[in-house]
């Protein structure tokens, strides 16, 4: 891609424009009084100067885009006041190219319809002054070609930044998503994994038709599919000293329950490792027939809830007035 740097279009807007201004102060001899040209030389100075200044926004501010306007109409009048129309003033009407050029920065900039009244005036004007020959004469068809081509530049360059923008946000997404699609192979990945693991061994035992399962391995097939069951409820609140603890709450008979709601996502890595500590220790501590460790909602001061109950019936869903609460622990986010 060809890019040319802003500064060089800077200067190079500043000696054409200068250019003028040479040409009027050189043709002060031409009008039959030279002040009103000085003060026209001195309106389109500023105005350029106010126009060309690097300013953050590419877009001319309203009320520069108004100052162009009324110099564009002002130049004109304040020129030709003093001059023939009948005769050859040659350079005397620089105002013509001044106001194209001043015209052409207010449509670069991205104020067209003021662009646009700019150079219409200027031809209403010539026409007035001297008649509709003079539009060619004078180059003002050349001021209105110069606009023309700004406006359709300009707006060529708005719709692609327009679709630069859109193409951008369309590659975030479709990033995005693949990288979902990725986190989600993996993850599907990584747990059939784990469940191969886990459940291989046994499922090797089960598929032989030589071998009756014993009660003691009816009991380590409930308790591998817990343990699969953990693997993909309880997803942020494994580690291995909490599948130890669980795994030895499972053997002397405990129902335990683990539920991974999002809560704990946020937190760093020290900060989780501390939490799910706290979590092994709590489950290795108690002696509750059910334990039940949920993680609380994103932004609550609380990061883990640990229930311990006795009683009750059988189930992870404890609906019997008879269960008594053996262990309540919530584990802080922060200590």
């Amino acid at each position: 891609m060809i890019s040319v740097p802003r500064w060089l279009l800077l200067v190079l807007g500043a000696l054409f424009s200068a250019y003028h201004v040479v040409l009027g102060i050189y043709s002060l001899d031409k009008p039959a009084s030279p002040w009103p040209a000085v003060a026209a030389l001195v309106l389109y100075a500023t105005a350029t100067a106010l126009s060309l200044w690097p300013a953050r926004r590419a877009r001319m501010p309203d009320w520069l885009a108004a100052l162009n306007l009324g110099v564009s109409i002002v130049l004109p009048l304040l020129v030709t006041s003093q001059l023939d129309a009948s005769d050859d003033n040659g350079y005397a009407t620089w105002y013509v190219a001044a106001v194209g050029t001043l015209m052409t920065i207010t449509a670069a900039r991205r104020q067209l319809v003021a662009a646009w009244l700019g150079v219409i005036a200027l031809a209403v004007q010539t026409v007035i002054w001297a008649g509709p020959l003079a539009l060619g004469q004078l180059g003002v068809v050349g001021s209105i070609v110069w606009v023309a081509i700004a406006h359709m530049l300009s707006s060529a360059l708005a719709g692609a930044a327009r679709s630069t923008r859109r193409y951008v946000q369309a590659e975030r997404e479709a990033a995005a998503w693949q990288a979902a699609q990725d986190a989600h192979l993996f993850e599907g990945r990584m747990r059939l994994a784990q469940t191969q693991r886990i459940a291989a061994p046994m499922l090797r035992r089960i598929a032989d038709g030589d071998h009756e399962l014993t009660e003691a391995e009816r009991r380590e097939c409930r308790t591998l599919e817990a343990a699969i069951r953990d693997e993909i409820r309880g997803r942020m609140l494994l580690t291995d000293g909490v599948r130890r603890s669980v795994k030895e709450a499972r053997d002397r008979g405990a129902t335990v329950t683990l539920l991974d709601e999002g809560g704990i996502d946020d937190l760093d890595e020290d900060a989780r490792d501390r939490v799910l500590s706290r979590l092994a220790e709590a489950i290795s501590g108690s002696g509750a027939d059910r334990v039940i460790a949920r993680t609380a909602a994103a932004g609550s001061p609380v990061a883990v809830t640990v229930v311990g109950l006795r009683g009750g019936g059988e189930g992870e869903v404890l609906e019997s007035d008879d269960a008594e609460v053996e262990l309540w622990l919530e584990i802080p986010r922060v200590e």
